[in-house]
């Protein structure tokens, strides 16, 4: 019974030697390797600037030769990828994504290599396409100010000057910020409060901080970034 079986094995496997293409095989998986070098090079550009993510895109390479060779073989032979997928079924991944455009440049990543273990190229070419295209897009959308606040600066200021200070503090807010506006102001004992919202950060945030105490006979002063390393 155990031959049996061990030559349902040794001909399962020879069935599919016969059918891969070894050319096809590199062919896709340099697509794919390709692909994925791109990816990280869009990663890079668009956001590890700006980003305090694990450094994902250096990890797209290994992903995508890894999951071509894998769609190839579920593609190949029906056992063997389920029994491949039940191996795989092991793995767990513990370190979190830190941000979310790493989701999507992961999904990019997969489904380019699945369209080049189709050999289904031109779905690949026009994946990217399209992909570059809606990262440019959504870059040319933070210019839209509903889209593009960077911060908060929340001030307190002693209630005797408070108008003066504030038009003093406003003025200084185009040498600083790209578009500000003023969200909220409050008054308690003694003390003003005023909330900026602000988006196109010129300076540090440590410029910004010397040139409204230089100006202002600011009590306190916060600095509220909407992304970690979102400084300039």
């Amino acid at each position: 019974m155990r031959n049996i079986s061990a030559l349902r094995v040794m001909e399962e496997f020879q069935h599919v030697q016969d059918r891969l293409d070894p050319m096809l095989f590199a062919i896709a998986l340099l697509a794919a390797l390709a692909a994925a070098y791109m990816a990280a090079g869009l990663y890079r550009f668009f956001y590890e600037s700006r980003g305090t993510g694990s450094q994902i895109h250096r990890a797209f390479p290994l992903l995508s030769l890894a999951i071509t060779s894998l769609f190839i073989g579920v593609q190949l032979s029906l056992p063997l990828s389920l029994g491949l997928l039940g191996s795989l079924s092991i793995i767990r991944f513990r370190t979190p994504i830190k941000e979310p455009e790493e989701v999507g440049f992961i999904m990019l990543v997969i489904a380019a290599s699945i369209s080049a273990a189709t050999f289904n190229f031109r779905f690949l070419v026009l994946l990217y396409v399209i992909a570059i295209a809606s990262l440019f897009l959504t870059r040319g959308a933070r210019k839209w100010k509903w889209l593009k606040r960077s911060g908060l600066l929340i001030v307190t200021l002693p209630d005797d000057n408070a108008s003066e200070s504030t038009r003093q503090i406003s003025d200084l807010f185009p040498a600083h910020f790209g578009q500000s506006r003023l969200e909220s102001a409050s008054s308690r004992d003694g003390a003003t409060s005023l909330q900026w919202a602000f988006s196109n950060l010129k300076t540090d945030v440590t410029a910004l901080q010397m040139a409204v105490r230089g100006c202002a006979p600011v009590s306190s002063m916060h600095v509220y970034l909407d992304r970690s390393g979102g400084q300039r």
